[in-house]
């Protein structure tokens, strides 16, 4: 679509002017035809929730904290699309003006990141992270401390050498205003473990040290709501994936679905044993005080709101913390029940063989999400061989292998828990085909996006194992349940055995071969579009929409 506005005004003279001028204005009302269908691809989903249950405190400070989820949506979008208001400026068409509001700027993310604006050109591994013109091999040999650190910004000197620039630094005036938030939010919190996660994030905010919050959001107990803000997750950093991006959530827990939950994570230990994989790559002990938790969201800002929503959270990233205290599990059940009734549930009808549909439930969907969530706690993080941590020798292709890992480390552990009888509300094929109707959803992702990486990768590796065959008369797919076993233990251990041997290389190869979609596949997710089934959801949100 690069240049299509420009078609047929290349050569003018008084004769093919008027001409041209027609051809581009119906051009123009095509283009505003495309990106109106491209916007109605997201279902509008409110962010809504029942507050009542919040004390006069928690409903005091809640705007504070949507103020401050405000400002990471400003340091977004400094990060993704720093001419945002100039590009913005040249956009007529309301329908293109909304879908790069939706993208958080002129890529699409569920389409490879491909531009949709003229011009722009494609979208540069090295984001606003790194200089436009640095190579890799002129990084690699860059001696300064702190260049692989997740909180710097990496930029040309006066005489234009590469140096850091600490992100405390970088946006200093946003994230001043956004500490002060937390300072006073955490001055009106009645709950003492929220008040101080919310003060050591306020600090950690201006310091860049983000160790003592995370290990104080580790620690939040009884409290209705959950605040999650700064520079998270790496995706952005197409060159090294070391860079974070600055996002925010507002969460209102389910205190009940939450109880259910919490004897799960006794178990990870027991689970990590039980790894399809040599012990020498599974010594590792997950956390004790890992917990699982079930919550409302109510607020999405920055990268967790471009492209393809997140419905469940697995943090902190930092691997001490992992180690001294295990990660929080967070299941977001509202955007979990939008994206499985709007998407998952109609693309079902249109993929999966009819004699397995009734296998596809929310409650094995639930399960799935949640243990690829627990699943990223467990396996190895250092390499056994000395090469370090996984995500250093790695570097840029860990991301999609670790959520690959996720997703079949996830349906391995829904799989032991349900001989141990831990899960019996239903079958465990329903765990498996939902799965596979999962890998179909995840797949519009676009192979520019880790998860959308990683399924492909499940897809041609189950395809080449039987796990599934496909009926030629009508495009639908069914699962074989056995070999399907047999290939989530293999593809298991495949990822962990090179996540612990350091395997750049053979990461690298899976995901040449494996990490793309081929012509079929197209084929039958084309159909999928043409049903007008929603690729994703966008959301209505803010503080009235909750009654603030």
């Amino acid at each position: 679509m690069k240049y299509y506005l420009f078609a047929g005004i290349i050569f003018l003279s008084t004769f093919s002017y008027s001409f041209s001028q027609t051809k581009n204005t119906s051009e123009e009302i095509s283009k505003s035809d495309l990106m109106k269908t491209k916007v109605n691809e997201y279902a509008i989903v409110k962010l809504t929730a029942n507050i009542s249950q919040l004390s006069p405190k928690e409903k005091e400070l809640l705007p504070l904290l949507f103020d401050a989820a405000t400002i990471m949506d400003e340091l977004y979008w400094e990060q993704s699309c720093n001419n945002k208001d100039e590009l913005l400026s040249k956009i007529s068409d309301n329908n293109t003006k909304q879908f790069f509001l939706i993208n958080y700027g002129p890529w699409e993310h569920l389409n490879n990141n491909k531009s949709f604006i003229e011009g722009v050109g494609e979208k540069p591994d090295c984001g606003n992270f790194y200089p436009t013109d640095m190579t890799k091999e002129e990084f690699e040999k860059l001696q300064i401390p702190d260049k692989t650190s997740w909180y710097t910004i990496i930029k040309r000197n006066e005489k234009k050498e590469l140096t850091s620039v600490p992100y405390s630094k970088f946006y200093k005036e946003k994230l001043e205003k956004a500490s002060a938030l937390l300072k006073k939010a955490s001055d009106i919190s009645d709950n003492k473990s929220f008040k101080e996660y919310l003060a050591l994030r306020a600090e950690a905010l201006l310091s860049d040290n983000y160790f003592e919050s995370d290990m104080a959001w580790m620690n939040l107990d009884n409290s209705n709501l959950d605040f999650i803000i700064g520079p998270i997750e790496s995706y952005n950093d197409g060159l090294f994936g070391y860079k974070t991006s600055f996002e925010s959530f507002i969460l209102l827990k389910d205190i009940e679905w939450s109880k259910k939950l919490s004897r799960f994570a006794v178990l990870l230990p027991e689970i990590q044993k039980s790894l399809p994989v040599e012990d020498k790559y599974k010594t590792e002990v997950p956390g004790k005080d890992s917990q699982l938790g079930v919550y409302e969201a109510i607020c999405y800002a920055g990268d967790c709101n471009a492209g393809s929503k997140t419905i469940a959270i697995n943090l902190p990233n930092d691997k001490k913390v992992n180690e001294m205290k295990g990660s929080r599990k967070l299941q977001l059940k509202n955007s979990m029940k939008a994206k499985f009734d709007k998407i998952l549930l109609p693309m079902s009808n249109i993929l999966i063989s009819e004699d397995q549909r009734k296998y596809i439930m929310f409650d094995a969907f639930f399960e799935n999400v949640m243990f690829h969530e627990v699943a990223h706690g467990i396996g190895i993080s250092k390499t056994i061989n000395n090469k370090g941590l996984v995500t250093e020798a790695l570097t840029d292709v860990h991301t999609s292998l670790e959520e690959c890992k996720a997703d079949i480390l996830g349906l391995h552990i829904v799989t032991f828990l349900n001989s141990k009888g831990e899960l019996s509300e239903h079958e465990l094929i329903n765990n498996y085909v939902t799965f596979m109707a999962g890998i179909f959803r995840s797949v519009r992702f676009g192979a520019a996006s880790s998860h959308g990486k990683a399924n492909m990768i499940e897809f041609n590796y189950f395809a080449a194992n039987g796990a599934f065959t496909r009926d030629e008369k009508n495009g639908t797919y069914q699962i074989n349940f056995d070999k399907m076993k047999d290939a989530v233990s293999s593809l298991g251990k495949l990822i962990m055995t090179i996540q612990g041997n350091g395997d750049y290389d053979g990461a690298k190869k899976i995901l040449t071969e494996m990490g793309i979609m081929k012509p079929q596949l197209e084929q039958d997710l084309n159909k999928i579009s043409k049903a007008g089934i929603p690729r994703d959801i966008v959301f209505d949100q803010g503080k009235q929409v909750i009654g603030l």
